[in-house]
């Protein structure tokens, strides 16, 4: 690949786990200068540190946010410095492996790229803070589990091992071509291996690790006896054996990595049936499964299995009632199960090249996204959360079909959609649904499993999205309201303060000037046409602060017919709304 494809391939690159450019320019004063070198070596040490704790990645200095190539304009001496910093102890400890390259643009600007790697060792700023690249920045990572991240990171050479026999010979290039693709307009499938070190010269030969051989092998079995998936459809909601046998379907998916997932998932999904029995909820589509959350398993399945563990292999069993999927290998510190089960952002990878390889190949994105994300789609579908269990150290997923609520509850659920709401929030919504519609602090303790703080917090963001309320100052008692939906003969502009309504549970008058641009007379004249009219409540004071309550017509949601005389005074007072 030439220089100016590399430069064009960084321009079109979104910054993720593993790329970061920055500018070596500063305009805070309103003109462009150099930099402070001290500040460019310390972005230059935190990325590149946080990259060889993670994935690796590439970091370019000397271009803008949009792509745009600036240079880095500093003398000879501060270049030297900066270039320097992988191997500076005056910066990071231990030094850490880097490529760098100083290149020159065609217009004469010159850029710094640092290379990366994967490192087996835990890398530390001079102030012995420790970062970890999540997404497209550096986090802190907690000193307490340096060692455990220490303890993971060794897991991860297996996958960089040169099995006995193994050449580039036994690569499909068919993939191959097609993953250099995905690496870059121009990029040759060597050089996109040779850069993500998934081969190595050896006596003038260049060597495929196991990982490559995993990922493009024409016959990866060749390399691991059990790196298919094994798919089995068990009838009913338990597994029985002998002569009760239950097994429908079995058969095995053998591929390799790069192309085994398309291909598990056109194979399992026939096997996904379709949920007749719900309409229009909360999601468009209507399987049993979210495709989102059963596949985000599979992936992790995947990417994620202690390769090491050759006696076993990936399983995915389905039963009438839920999918199973079954990995070698538990998860890699700090990564627990307990973790994923708090829907926890953190992620550290056994097969850092093969993570790396699906990013790219699209089926991976922000790494540690994916299990929040199952946990958001079941919800989403009023299905039960994903389950993490170890199974004799097999880490078992488990996806229920069964959705949580009754149909009833689920339509009266889906009034609020629009509305971004926990499971836990959605779970004491449909409890105070068959209370009447209220419910306590202790309720909320007691059907979710939390402590008094945990409920408090909760509550208080569903009262600041106007969907609870209490029933006065000092009420343990908390009231469900119902999203106000726009009625086809509101009032004009009324449609408009249903979000302040809402959310307060009342308006004032310097509500109505604030949003319909009236001014005071015209707004208490208007105040008092929605009050004769049913739509608000007159209040227990009176004057400018006092707060008029929703009333009869909105509270109850009914159909409204056009009766000329409750509208005229109101239209009277808004032409200048319409």
């Amino acid at each position: 690949m030439t220089i100016n494809q590399d430069m064009q391939r960084w321009s079109a690159t979104d910054e993720g786990p593993f790329f970061e450019r920055k500018s070596a320019l500063d305009r805070s004063s309103g003109r462009m200068r150099p930099r402070k070198t001290a500040d460019l070596a310390l972005d230059i040490a935190e990325t590149l540190s946080a990259m060889a704790n993670a994935d690796g990645g590439d970091l370019i200095i000397g271009m803008e946010n949009d792509g745009e190539v600036s240079g880095v304009p500093h003398p000879a001496d501060k270049i030297r410095l900066l270039t320097g910093i992988p191997k500076d102890r005056n910066y990071l400890s231990p030094p850490l492996p880097c490529i760098v390259r100083e290149i020159t643009s065609e217009n004469g600007k010159l850029l710094l790229h640092f290379q990366v790697d994967w490192s087996p060792s835990v890398h530390l700023l001079a102030d012995s803070r420790c970062l970890l690249r999540v997404g497209s920045s550096n986090q802190p990572f907690d000193k307490d589990k340096i060692k455990a991240l220490k303890d993971a990171k060794h897991q991860g050479l297996f996958e960089r091992t040169f099995p006995t026999g193994g050449g580039i010979e036994d690569l499909n290039k068919d993939l191959l071509e097609h993953f250099a693709e995905k690496t870059g307009p121009g990029q040759s499938w060597r050089d996109a291996l040779a850069h993500l070190r998934l081969i190595e010269g050896r006596n003038n030969h260049a060597v495929p690790t196991l990982s490559a051989l995993l990922l493009f092998a024409r016959e990866p079995a060749r390399w691991h006896e059990r790196c298919g998936i094994d798919f089995v459809r068990w009838e009913g909601t338990e597994r029985r054996s002998g002569a009760d046998l239950n097994i429908t379907k079995r058969f095995q998916i053998e591929a390799p990595l790069a192309v085994l997932l398309d291909k598990t998932f056109e194979a399992i999904k026939p096997f996904i049936r379709e949920r007749q029995h719900l309409h229009d909820l909360f999601f468009v589509e209507k399987l049993e499964y979210p495709t989102f959350a059963w596949q985000e398993a599979i992936i992790n399945a995947v990417a994620h299995r202690d390769y090491a563990i050759r006696g076993l292999g990936i399983e995915v069993w389905m039963f009438d009632d839920r999918m199973e999927i079954r990995s070698p290998g538990l998860p890699p510190a700090p990564v627990t199960l307990d973790a994923l089960a708090r829907h926890r952002h953190i992620h550290c990878s056994r097969n850092p090249l093969i993570v790396r390889v699906l990013t790219i190949l699209g089926y991976m994105r922000e790494l540690g996204e994916g299990v929040p994300r199952m946990f958001d789609e079941m919800e989403k579908a009023g299905c039960y959360p994903p389950r993490f269990a170890d199974i004799g150290g097999v880490v078992q997923v488990t996806l229920r079909n069964e959705p949580i609520y009754d149909r009833i509850t689920l339509e009266w659920l889906s009034k609020f959609k629009e509305i971004e709401l926990t499971g836990d929030q959605k779970r004491i919504l449909a409890y105070a649904h068959a209370h009447d519609n209220k419910f306590t602090s202790r309720n909320y303790q007691n059907l979710i499993g939390t402590d008094i703080y945990g409920a408090s917090n909760a509550i208080k963001d569903m009262i600041r999205k106007g969907i609870v309320r209490s029933d006065s100052k000092r009420s343990r008692i908390y009231r469900v309201q119902e999203p106000f939906e726009v009625q086809p003969n509101m009032p004009p502009g009324f449609s408009d303060l249903l979000s302040v309504l809402q959310k307060t549970g009342g308006i004032r008058n310097e509500d109505i000037r604030k949003i319909l641009g009236l001014k005071r007379i015209a707004a208490t004249r208007y105040l008092n046409d929605l009050t004769n009219a049913g739509w608000l409540k007159k209040p227990d004071r009176r004057g400018l602060g006092a707060f008029y309550l929703p009333g009869h017509r909105l509270l109850n949601h009914s159909q409204i017919s056009n009766n000329n005389h409750e509208t005229d005074a109101i239209d009277h007072e808004t032409d200048s709304i319409k």
